[in-house]
Order: structure tokens, then C-alpha cells, then sequence
């Protein structure tokens, strides 16, 4: 009889366990300007995929992936060492996105009858919940037993101007289905707004290796939300077919981004909401990118109802990165799942409200394969 390994043995009486086979090793990534220590962790599957994280924002540092010769390549930007990150104008590389990840109008909202004042950085608005948030928090990690990484926060009540003591926790998994799978949960003691994601920076060639726009790039969207000039959405939904946003059909993501369209100059590009064509609940196919000269290709499911696609536009070379290369303008995409810009705003957008009593649970998986 055939001696099956440790993960086959795990599968075969089905357990939870396609992410039994990871490996998971720990390593000091320095201090914060405050004295706090901050950690990073290597998930490793049985491929040789290998995922990093740090505790400081829940940032995904790198994510070596391999192409169709099977080379390992790091497809995400970010930094070799702690003290990039902790750069005031660092692009929320990686990290963990709340307590509102993307834009609120105006930085302020009404819940219950009342007004909720945000930090204001993003010209009037507020943008990825405020000056200090979860991107800029050391979170307390916990290996988990199958393999995984949980990260944990307590965000307090008046935290960034957002009612409710919330307690957040973010489960990252490296299955041996070379599949990253972020799972977020979330109670809150006071009725509040929440909008969790990710955002981490992509280029499929490798990090530091040009731009992103010769990427193939299908988005299971036929409704975008336009925005206004400090790009809040309006409340439209608009079909994409016929505008520069139709990405239902695979497309090059420079094909059309320089076109002569309202919505492509207010963005400089791609920095906009597009709405999943779901079919029902659960995990639901939002995004497949595919990079012609490696051979790699990532798909993205969610259980969200929608997905920020931004094309690194506000990137512009005066940032140093891994190895020493620049991140130049499009340097990188991100696919950012989550509820719509704007929500508590937005009466006719789906609901970010949580209460007391109830869960927040979000599921982001993004999987990775290779094209000959």
C-alpha cells in the first residue's frame, strides 16, 4: 500500500484541511515610532507558494507565486523592511483597510439620527477610516492550528470618530490550491458602519518589473458606480457596456485608460466601484487577471457585493521599494473587494450598518495559477 503524505492523509479522511499543509515560521520586523513590537509571519504551502504578513497593519508584504516555468516571482509592491511602512505617505501597501475601506463623503455621516465626523485625507472626504487606521495599528496575532495566521483588534468606541467598541478579527490562509483566502468576522457593542478589504498592490510580471497595463483583465461587473470629482460615487449604477469600464469580456487594462472619458480623467485612470453580477450568496467569481508574458493568473471570489479596481494612478516614482526598485505611476493594480464608496451616505446602496448581536463576516479568496 502507498504511504500517502501528512496533507494527503488530511484530505482523504476530510478534514478541514487543504490548509493543513502549510508551513508557518515567525520573525522579528522591528518597532513602531511608539516602541511596539511588530512581527512577521511566512506562510509556506506545500508548492513553495509562499505568503508574509506583517502585524503591522495585517499588511501582506510579499506573496511569491510562480510563473509557467514554474520561477517564483514576489507579485505584490511593498517594502524590505518595516520603516516603509511607517512613511506617512505610504499607499496603504498590503494592508488591512477599516474601519471604512474606501471613500465617505464629506468625512461624516448620520446613523440613528446622529452625525458621525471623520478625519478629513482625502481632499474633503475620508478615506480608508481616517488618518490612523487599521493599516497603521499592530495587530495581535495567533498561528492557527490548520495552518493559518489570525490577526486580532479591538478598535474602540470614538475610534477615528466611528461609534462602537468593535472587535475585528482577520483569518489569512495559503492553501495548497495556491489560493490566499482572507476571512474577516466583526461584532460591535454600538450600531456602527463597517466596510473591511484589502489592499494589496499587484503586478503578475513581479513587483518592480514596469507597468500593469498589458495585464488581461475581466471584471463579472455590467454596473460600475460613477463618481463626482472627489470621487464619491453619485448613487448611479451605470452599465458599463459601451464606456471604457466594460471589462466583462477579457481586456487589456491600458486598452482603453488613457481614452478621452469623464470618469477615466476624474480617477487619472481606473479608481472606480464596480457591482459583482452575483448569483445569489457566497463566493462569487469578481475578477480574473491574466499576465501574458509570465503566464500567471490570478482570479478573485468574494462573498462582497462589489470590487474597487484601481490602477496605481497616484503612484509616481518617489517611492523606493523591494530590492530597490521604483513604483512609478501604474506600477501595480488592486482589486479590492467591499461594499460600495460611500454607503452610510447612500440610502439606496446595500447596507454597511452592524448591530449589536450581530456578525460581520466577509470572505476574499485570491487564487493563483499559471497559463501556458
Amino acid at each position: 500500500m502507498l504511504a500517502l503524505s501528512s496533507a494527503a492523509v488530511l484530505l482523504a479522511v476530510g478534514a478541514i484541511t487543504i490548509h493543513a499543509a502549510t508551513k508557518i515560521s515567525k520573525a522579528d520586523f522591528g518597532k513602531t515610532q511608539d516602541g511596539a513590537a511588530v512581527q512577521i509571519f511566512t506562510l509556506t504551502n506545500a508548492s513553495g507558494m509562499e505568503l508574509r504578513i506583517s502585524t503591522y497593519g495585517g499588511a501582506i508584504v510579499s506573496l511569491k507565486t510562480p510563473d509557467r516555468t514554474g520561477a517564483m516571482g514576489d507579485v505584490v509592491l511593498g517594502f524590505d523592511s518595516l520603516e516603509g511602512y511607517l512613511n506617512p505617505n505610504e499607499p496603504y501597501f498590503g494592508a488591512l483597510i477599516g474601519r471604512y475601506g474606501n471613500r465617505i463623503g464629506h468625512a461624516k455621516f448620520m446613523l440613528d439620527g446622529k452625525t458621525y465626523t471623520l478625519p478629513v485625507n482625502n481632499g474633503e472626504n475620508s478615506l480608508h477610516g481616517g488618518d490612523r487606521g487599521f493599516d497603521k495599528q499592530v495587530w495581535t496575532p495567533k498561528e492557527l492550528s490548520d495552518g493559518g495566521l489570525q490577526l486580532t483588534l479591538l478598535s474602540k468606541d470614538g475610534d477615528q470618530g466611528y461609534p462602537g467598541n468593535l472587535h475585528v478579527t482577520v483569518d489569512y490562509h495559503l492553501t495548497d490550491a495556491n489560493e490566499v483566502k482572507i476571512d474577516y468576522t466583526a461584532t460591535t457593542d454600538k450600531n456602527t458602519v463597517l466596510n473591511l478589504t484589502n489592499h494589496a498592490y499587484y503586478n503578475l510580471k513581479g513587483a518592480g518589473n514596469g507597468d500593469i497595463l498589458g495585464h488581461v483583465l475581466m471584471l463579472n461587473a455590467s454596473k460600475f458606480t460613477p463618481v463626482d470629482a472627489g470621487l464619491i460615487p453619485t448613487g448611479e449604477l451605470k452599465p458599463v457596456a459601451g464606456t471604457p469600464f466594460d471589462f466583462t469580456k477579457p481586456t487589456a487594462i491600458g486598452a482603453r485608460i488613457n481614452q478621452d472619458d469623464e470618469q477615466l480623467k476624474l480617477g487619472k485612470g481606473y479608481d472606480h466601484n464596480w457591482v459583482i453580477d452575483r448569483k445569489g450568496a457566497g463566493l462569487a467569481l469578481a475578477a480574473r487577471v491574466e499576465e501574458p508574458t509570465t503566464g500567471r493568473v490570478m482570479e478573485v471570489l468574494t462573498t462582497e457585493p462589489a470590487i474597487q479596481f484601481y490602477t496605481g494612478n497616484f503612484l509616481d516614482g518617489t517611492l523606493t521599494g523591494k530590492g530597490g526598485k521604483v513604483y512609478p505611476m501604474r506600477a501595480a493594480f488592486c482589486l479590492e473587494t467591499q461594499h460600495y464608496p460611500d454607503s452610510p451616505n447612500k440610502p439606496s446602496f446595500p447596507s454597511t450598518e452592524l448591530k449589536p448581536g450581530q456578525t460581520y463576516k466577509t470572505s476574499t479568496v485570491y487564487k493563483f495559477s499559471t497559463k501556458k
